[in-house]
Order: structure tokens, then C-alpha cells, then sequence
């Protein structure tokens, strides 16, 4: 089973999405959109980028943990993951949006 996006509405009415890999578990989400044009564009571009290194910018939360966000080549953040005890493990999440964003299908929720 490959990865896909899933686009949903958050409790402020605006539309999300995450990236899922294939054992389910969610390895980016979005920023809150007001349309879901907006939305689905953010995907194209996460799917664009996510195959570029030089795209991630890899970084240290204030508690001690990793995370990392997905830039576009304007240098605007699209995506950002979750926490992460180890930078290997970050860089594990890293490699997963690598594989699985650029060929994901997209599903609403």
C-alpha cells in the first residue's frame, strides 16, 4: 500500500492535509487553508518538492526533540512533521515523505 493525503476541514473550518505512509501513520501536515484549492495546491507542491534534500529544513524543538519542515523553492513552509525522539528517527520520517509523497493518492476524510 502506498502513502496518500488526506484533506479534512479542522474545527476552525479550514481545510488540512497530512501525509500517511503506507503503515498509516501520519509523516506531514499541512497549514489550515481557507479554500481547498488552496489545499489541494499545497499537495501538488509537497509532491513537486518532496524528492529534493535541500527542501527540509531539519531542526531542534525548544524541548529536545526533532522535527523537520518541507519548503517549497520559495522557501515557504508546506509541510511540517511530527516530533521525534532521535534525529535518526526525524531522518527516517525525512526519507518517508521523500518515498511517499510524490506518488500519493489523495482521499478526503
Amino acid at each position: 500500500m502506498a502513502g496518500k493525503f488526506e484533506i479534512y476541514k479542522d474545527k476552525a473550518g479550514e481545510f488540512r492535509f497530512r501525509l500517511k505512509a503506507s503503515n498509516g501513520q501520519a509523516i506531514l501536515a499541512s497549514e489550515g487553508y481557507k479554500a481547498k484549492s488552496g489545499c489541494t495546491n499545497g499537495i501538488e507542491s509537497v509532491k513537486k518538492n518532496a524528492p529534493n534534500d535541500s527542501n527540509y529544513e531539519r531542526k531542534e524543538t525548544k524541548s529536545g526533540k526533532y522535527r523537520f519542515n518541507l519548503k517549497s523553492t520559495n522557501k515557504q513552509v508546506i509541510g511540517t512533521s511530527e516530533s521525534y525522539e532521535t534525529t535518526a528517527a526525524r531522518d527516517n520520517g525525512v526519507e518517508s515523505v521523500k518515498k511517499n509523497a510524490p506518488d500519493a493518492k489523495v482521499v478526503e476524510v
